[in-house]
């Protein structure tokens, strides 16, 4: 009897034990697998920022659409251009004064010397923006979801546009309980919100919802 109750104990003394290492090391692997992944998401958020950047430069707008933006990235050219100041003199001022010179004016003119590829510009000899709208997640058969359209602000109306992930596909096949609190994040150093975004279809804004900790995030 002696011998059970010891046995007994033993592995009631296993079980809490692995209970507190798991309630330990489990934030901490969660995190791990966590930061690697967005930090790979994020870098597809930002080949997409500067695509949407570089469209509405060229077009004035926008697209929520992703085969248009990857056609745009592969035919759009940007414009290579050059400032020159230049002044010349106000005839009808100098005529109606008698005088020969003293009235000038000066303007900026602007001069296109060629154009360069979008694609080049953007992503030098790299084809990454062609899967730039799938979500870099091993297992996860997903795209990020691609918004575009005007808002008004202050009487003015303004293109915007918003490409998001949620947290839970990103990071479905973990603990379930540190997801549920990952996704109620509010903190100057946490990706803030159930998605992982950037752009907005709410606001003028054309940022990322990231920490900047992640900006310098070596992709693992």
């Amino acid at each position: 009897m002696k011998l059970v109750i010891q046995i007994v104990l033993w592995i009631v003394i296993i079980f809490l034990g692995w209970k507190l290492y798991n309630s330990v090391m489990g934030p901490v692997k969660f995190n791990e697998i966590k930061e690697a992944r967005y930090a790979k998401v994020i870098e597809n958020l930002k080949d997409i920022q500067a695509a949407e950047l570089a469209h509405k430069e060229i077009t004035g707008n926008f697209t929520g659409n992703w085969d248009s933006l990857i056609n745009f990235v592969e035919t759009a050219k940007f414009a290579i251009t050059q400032r020159r100041d230049t002044s010349y003199a106000d005839v009808a001022k100098n005529r109606a004064f008698g005088i020969d010179a003293g009235y000038f004016i000066e303007e900026s003119l602007i001069d296109t010397l060629g154009f360069t590829p979008v694609k080049d510009s953007l992503y030098g000899t790299s084809t990454r923006y062609k899967t730039m709208m799938n979500v870099p997640v091993e297992g996860v058969d997903a795209k990020f979801e691609l918004k575009a359209g005007k808002i008004v602000k202050n009487d003015a109306t303004y293109s915007v546009f918003e490409a998001k992930v949620a947290k839970k596909i990103i990071l479905g096949d973990l603990d379930k309980d540190l997801l549920a609190q990952e996704e109620q994040v509010q903190s100057v150093d946490g990706v803030n919100g159930p998605d992982l975004k950037v752009g907005s279809m709410e606001d003028v804004n054309t940022a990322g919802n990231w920490p900047k900790l992640y900006d310098a995030a070596k992709i693992k």
